[in-house]
């Protein structure tokens, strides 16, 4: 990491405080990059913090940097959400550094749950796969209806509903303990796949800034043109 001063650690109940500027900063970030996020309250993320499941980074004057979570799903499937970082930080390294002490958080927690994730960025995406994470499809990640509940708030719901949550616009990751590449191989693997993730990502976007011009909401429509 490029800023030695940052702290990241696992959250605890005195770092309530943030929550607020955590989600505000969540939403901010979603408007800005024009796609969609499930929306957390700050009492959900407060929740976390209490319950040791959400590591935070700051510096060492109090100054938040960033965030991430860990929800669980049928006592199998394991998601770090959440990843946010303040503006002022990002492009640091502190990204991948929160990500890595939540993915070993959640090994510690949760040593046999499969670890996944849903991202439209190709930043997290290229973290992920140095973690040892793989693209995968939908039908691999948990089926919990809790789960693609959470997925109501954001403002690509209809087009995962059109699409009978096989596709979206987010990529699916998965990390399996039993089953599973090492890091070195995900990572070439990515690097080598890109510039494809790169194009699919981009096509999916413009699908959406498409869609959101003509101003459709009829699954119909949407399914027109969703066909990837």
């Amino acid at each position: 990491m490029e800023n030695q001063s940052i702290i990241i650690r696992v959250a605890t109940p005195d770092d309530k405080h943030y929550a607020t500027t955590i989600t505000d900063e969540m939403e901010s970030s979603a408007k800005a990059r024009g796609t969609g996020i499930a929306k957390r309250s700050p009492e959900y993320v407060a929740t976390k913090m209490e319950e040791g499941k959400a590591v935070i980074a700051h510096t060492p004057d109090g100054t938040w940097v960033g965030f991430c979570y860990i929800e669980t799903w049928e006592g199998e499937y394991v998601a770090n959400s959440g990843l946010i970082v303040s503006p002022e930080f990002r492009k640091s390294g502190v990204a991948k550094g929160i990500k890595k002490r939540i993915f070993d958080l959640s090994r510690e927690k949760y040593p046999d749950a499969k670890l996944f994730g849903l991202t439209t960025g190709l930043a997290v995406m290229k973290i992920n796969s140095e973690l040892g994470y793989e693209p995968v499809t939908y039908s691999e990640l948990t089926q919990d209806e809790a789960f693609w509940a959470g997925c109501k708030s954001c403002v690509n719901y209809d087009i995962l509903m059109s699409k009978e949550r096989k596709n979206c616009m987010c990529t699916a990751m998965l990390y399996d303990p039993k089953d599973h590449y090492e890091p070195k191989e995900t990572k070439e693997h990515f690097e080598e796949k890109s510039k494809v993730y790169e194009r699919l990502l981009r096509f999916k976007q413009n699908r959406l800034v498409k869609l959101l011009r003509l101003g459709k909401e009829k699954s119909s429509f949407i399914r027109s043109l969703f066909h990837f």
